[in-house]
C-alpha cells in the first residue's frame, strides 16, 4: 500500500492588479498574495505534505517586472516542500513565458505530460497550457498513452470540464473520460485549476478545482452562489493505493486568504434601511482589506439621503475599497412636507427646488443640488 499528501492550489495570479484599488491598496493586495505562498508552506509542513502543485495561473502574465518575478520566485524558494507549476492560460509556455527564466533550487516546471516522479511510488504528470487558448482536451490528450498503475499518479490540469453556455468548446476536459481512467487506476487524482473558488467535479470526489488562495473577484451576497464563492483556500490531498483498482482520496478545504470581495445590494426607503446599510458596512472586521461595491434602489427623503451619502463618504477611505455600482443603483429623492417647509424657501428659489426635485430621479446633478441645497439650509 501507498500513501502520500499533498497540497493543491492554483491561480496566484501574481501581478495581478485591480482597477478599484488605489495605489496604497493595491500594495496591501501585493503584499497578501506573496504572503499566501508562505501560508501555503505553512499548511504543507502542518499537513505533512510531500509537494506543493499549483494547477496553472501562477502568474498574472507573461510580461511581468523582474521585481514581481523575482519577490515571487524568492517565496516559492523558500517552501519547506518541492513546488511544481504547471502553465496556464494567463501564463502559458510560449517563447517569451516567465517559466522558461526559472532556475530555482525546488521549484519544477510542468512543462509537459512525462509522468514525473516526485516521491517513491509517486508520479505527477502535466497537461500544460502551451498558448493561450487550447485547441483540444489538453487533459485528455496527456492521459493517451498512459497505462493503470499501482503507484499513485496524480494529473495536473488547467481548464473547465463543463461549459458555461450552450457553446462547444475543443479545449473542455472529458469528464466522463477523466472517470473512467480515475476507475481504472490510471490516476488516482485530477488537479485543477481555472475556476477561483474551491470545489469538486463531477461524482468521484477525486476531481477538484482548489480555487485561488487569495480572492480575485466580488462574491455576490444577493445571489445565491453568485460570483466567487470559495476562494481564499487550498486543498490537502491525501491518497492511499494497494493496488491499481483500489484507491481513496481524502480531500480537506484550508483557509488561505486575508482579503474579502463582496458585492452588496439593498432596497433602502427609510432611515432604518439606511442605518442597517452602514451598520453592515460597519460590520466588516478588516476593511483595509475589504472591498465592497454596492447597489442601492428605492426612494429617501432628503435627511434619509444626507445621512447616507455622509456615512458613506465617512467610511470609504477606511475600507481598502468601497464604491458604488452605478448600473444597479437607482436611487430617488422625495422630500418630506415637512423638510420643504423647513427650508423656508419662496418665489423663484421655490420654484427652482420643485425643478430640481423633479428632475433628481433622473439626473445625479440635480439630486446633488437638492442635496446640497438641503445641507446648506441645515448649516444656515
Amino acid at each position: 500500500m501507498t500513501s502520500c499528501t499533498f497540497l493543491h492550489t492554483s491561480d496566484l495570479q501574481l501581478g495581478m492588479t485591480r482597477w478599484f484599488l488605489d495605489s496604497d491598496a493595491q500594495g496591501r493586495f501585493d503584499d497578501a498574495r506573496l504572503r499566501s505562498i508562505d501560508r501555503l508552506g505553512q499548511v504543507a509542513a502542518e499537513h505533512g505534505c510531500a509537494f506543493i502543485v499549483v494547477a496553472g495561473d501562477v502568474f498574472e502574465h507573461n510580461s511581468l517586472s523582474d521585481r514581481v518575478t523575482g519577490r515571487a520566485l524568492e517565496r516559492l524558494r523558500a517552501l519547506p516542500v518541492p513546488v511544481y507549476l504547471l502553465p496556464g492560460n494567463h501564463d502559458p509556455l510560449v517563447a517569451d513565458s516567465v517559466f522558461r527564466r526559472i532556475d530555482v533550487d525546488g521549484v519544477h516546471v510542468l512543462g509537459d505530460s512525462i509522468p514525473v516522479e516526485v516521491a517513491p511510488g509517486v508520479e505527477l504528470v502535466g497537461a500544460p497550457l502551451l498558448a493561450k487558448r487550447a485547441t483540444t482536451d489538453l487533459v485528455h490528450r496527456a492521459l493517451d498513452g498512459l497505462e493503470p498503475t499501482d503507484g499513485i499518479r496524480v494529473m495536473v490540469g488547467h481548464g473547465q470540464a463543463e461549459s458555461r453556455s450552450n457553446d462547444i468548446h475543443a479545449d473542455l476536459i472529458d469528464l466522463a473520460h477523466v472517470e473512467a481512467r480515475l476507475a481504472d487506476g490510471t490516476i488516482d487524482y485530477l488537479a485543477l485549476g481555472d475556476t477561483h473558488s474551491a470545489q469538486p467535479v463531477g461524482d468521484s470526489g477525486r476531481v477538484w478545482f482548489s480555487g485561488s488562495p487569495e480572492v480575485t473577484d466580488f462574491r455576490d451576497l444577493a445571489t445565491a452562489g453568485g460570483g466567487e464563492t470559495n476562494s481564499g483556500k487550498a486543498l490537502v490531498v491525501e491518497v492511499t493505493k494497494s493496488s491499481a483498482s483500489d484507491a481513496s482520496v481524502v480531500v480537506e478545504e484550508v483557509p488561505i486568504g486575508e482579503w474579502t470581495f463582496e458585492a452588496l445590494d439593498r432596497e433602502l426607503a427609510s432611515a432604518a434601511d439606511v442605518a442597517e446599510f452602514l451598520a453592515a458596512l460597519d460590520a466588516y472586521p478588516h476593511k483595509d482589506r475589504t472591498v465592497i461595491k454596492y447597489g442601492l434602489r428605492g426612494t429617501l427623503t432628503m435627511t434619509d439621503t444626507r445621512q447616507l451619502e455622509t456615512g458613506v463618504a465617512a467610511r470609504t477611505p477606511v475600507f481598502a475599497a468601497l464604491y458604488e455600482r452605478e448600473r444597479l443603483t437607482d436611487l430617488h429623492v422625495e422630500p418630506g412636507e415637512e423638510e420643504l417647509a423647513d427650508l423656508g424657501l419662496s418665489g423663484f428659489a421655490a420654484t427652482a427646488l420643485t425643478e430640481l426635485v423633479s428632475a433628481a430621479d433622473e439626473d445625479p446633478t440635480a439630486r446633488d443640488a437638492v442635496n446640497l441645497l438641503f445641507r446648506l439650509s441645515q448649516e444656515s
